[in-house]
């Protein structure tokens, strides 16, 4: 532990005597110095906690003359912290909910990130009134728009470590609420001021004979008014704010976020359903939409590049074709994932295949075939198909470092969806042999053809091949078709599009099977390439607002431009 981190306990206390003695004895083993703010209690308690400092030495007890709220409380004792010498604070509620001993992991992370705030982020058990629960999600989305971030990921829990010196810096220059709307607006102020949070796992549990203090209507407008203030406070530091994201290419980016979010979007779509969840998509993809820069600019510029191209072919441009609705597309998207995954999206009422589909997929060869897909649209039409050929298992290759949590979560919530995800770095001999087995036994692969992988090969050498595509040359993975030709099977190529609101999957053969002879390998790669980037482009100037490549799809990473 550095020297200069001494931490404590404060816990601000109103009306809980009943409930410090217990709360008093989970946290004696840790030997911390405790410093319990009486917020105004009534007599019973004050007695109750007299009581307790007496028998415990390492008790500071500090009354307040009459309640001020929790906020008040909280500050007054990082106060009284800060005099004592300590530099930081656990906070505990005194209602004894929190899982105090993941106070060590607490502190551990604020040894690591001594400026920041250390929180608990909640995992609740039944207990929980669903009144609460509800209330907690809006105010979530609120905060990821008044941070425009997702960095902040649970700001009502109370369970958490204070940097004191910047949090009382922040109490002097700002009259932060004082009250139930303490907790939210002190994180997203820290935040603002440069102090960022980090998140523990932690079990909240609400007592039966609990008590607390949340007033429905007072509360509800405290809250209201803190957020108001919050969203406009916002509004002169967007500049700033935007600045803290850095853009990276896509092969670079970590997607722990993404796997998060992941189960949030499975967590929420079981307690309110698509209906009310779809609620949610509108601020949450606006908020993403003003701070993604990078992600933007080159959805502008696909679109940009649509409208070029239909306009040279002599095509109609659609309607509404702006980087927002690309965005809210996107969106829908995870909704249709999520359906798909839970098994609610039906053939013939969600789910259509267009008339050369059908024709392509249907086969009486023991063989499996080999799908080449795309980011082009929903690529969760797999498991359509897996219904429609009567339950048969698609295996989708997946290159990234989080698939194999990707494949748990899918494990979780939806062991039924007849989709098996196979993470990869790299197409190998390894890979190839698995492949074929699964093959001959009749199952089927699912691969796309658009994303070079993470793994790179000799330093900064991409095995891609570049390939004309919508007026000028862009990078395609060479893996994915030489993984085709070592299969020798049929081949196919699949796109599911987002067509007068419903999904339409469009198949048709490529090839049976693709051959790369020996004599010619690269014309030949290069060819097979070029039909499919011709293929791509066909379907996405049917539907462009379905392409999901939100990065710099005609630059490699790291890499100079090429011709």
């Amino acid at each position: 532990m550095p020297l200069n981190f001494s931490p404590c306990v404060v816990i601000p206390c109103y009306n809980h005597g009943a409930m410090m003695a217990g709360v008093l004895a989970r946290l004696a083993p840790f030997q911390l110095p405790i410093i319990i703010v009486d917020d105004g209690s009534d007599k019973e308690t004050q007695q109750t906690l007299a009581a307790l400092a007496d028998l415990y030495p390492q008790l500071t007890l500090i009354r307040l003359g009459q309640n001020a709220g929790k906020g008040a409380a909280v500050i007054r004792g990082l106060a009284a912290a800060d005099q004592a010498g300590f530099t930081h604070a656990v906070q505990v509620d005194a209602d004894g909910q929190h899982a105090i001993e993941d106070i060590p992991a607490l502190l551990a992370l604020s040894t690591q990130h001594p400026d920041a705030l250390i929180s608990g982020q909640p995992i609740y058990d039944d207990s929980i009134p669903r009144s609460r629960l509800y209330g907690r999600w809006i105010t979530h989305i609120w905060v990821w728009i008044e941070t425009l971030s997702l960095q902040l990921k649970d700001s009502m829990c109370g369970f958490r470590v204070y940097p004191i010196m910047p949090t009382l810096q922040l109490a002097q220059r700002i009259a932060l609420g004082q009250r139930m709307d303490f907790d939210t607006e002190v994180m997203v102020r820290l935040y603002w001021q440069g102090n960022t949070s980090y998140f523990i796992p932690t079990r909240v549990t609400y007592p039966q004979d609990g008590l607390s203090h949340f007033d429905a209507l007072k509360d509800n407008i405290r809250i209201s008014l803190m957020h108001t203030r919050l969203f406009f406070g916002m509004l002169p530091r967007m500049p700033s704010l935007l600045m803290r994201r850095r853009a990276q290419h896509w092969a670079k980016q970590r997607e722990a976020k993404g796997l998060w979010g992941m189960r949030v979007m499975l967590t929420v779509w079981q307690l309110l359903g698509r209906h009310a969840f779809s609620l949610l998509l509108w601020p949450v993809v606006a908020a993403y939409w003003l701070t993604a820069a990078s992600a933007r600019r080159a959805s502008q510029s696909w679109l940009a590049r649509v409208r070029s191209r239909l306009q040279e072919r002599h095509l109609p441009v659609p309607a509404n074709l702006n980087s927002y609705r690309h965005f809210l597309r996107f969106g829908d998207a995870m909704l249709d994932k999520v359906a798909s995954w839970r098994g609610e999206l039906q053939l013939g009422r969600d789910v259509f295949f267009a008339p050369e589909a059908e024709a392509a997929l249907s086969t009486d060869q023991p063989q499996g075939k080999l799908l080449l897909a795309s980011h082009l649209g929903d690529v969760e039409a797999c498991r359509a198909m897996a219904q429609l050929q009567g339950g048969k298992t698609i295996n989708a290759l997946v290159f990234s470092e989080n698939a194999q949590r990707f494949r748990q979560i899918m494990a979780e919530n939806v062991p039924q969806a007849g989709l098996n995800l196979i993470p990869v770095t790299d197409i190998g001999p390894d890979t190839a042999i698995m492949l074929k087995e699964k093959l001959d036994r009749g199952e089927w692969v699912a691969i796309v053809g658009d994303r070079i992988a993470v793994h790179r090969q000799r330093g900064s050498d991409w095995r891609v091949v570049w390939s004309p595509f919508m007026g000028q040359p862009a990078p395609f993975p060479q893996g994915p078709f030489i993984l085709a030709a070592l299969l020798r099977c049929p081949v196919l190529l699949i796109f599911a599009l987002k067509q007068q609101g419903k999904l339409h999957i469009h198949c048709e053969p490529f090839a049976d099977p693709l051959l790369l002879p020996r004599t010619d390998r690269h014309a030949a790669l290069e060819q097979a390439v070029n039909r499919y980037a011709a293929r791509l482009e066909h379907y996405a100037l049917q539907a462009p607002l379905d392409w999901f490549n939100f990065f710099d799809f005609w630059h490699l990473p790291d890499a100079n431009d090429k011709e």
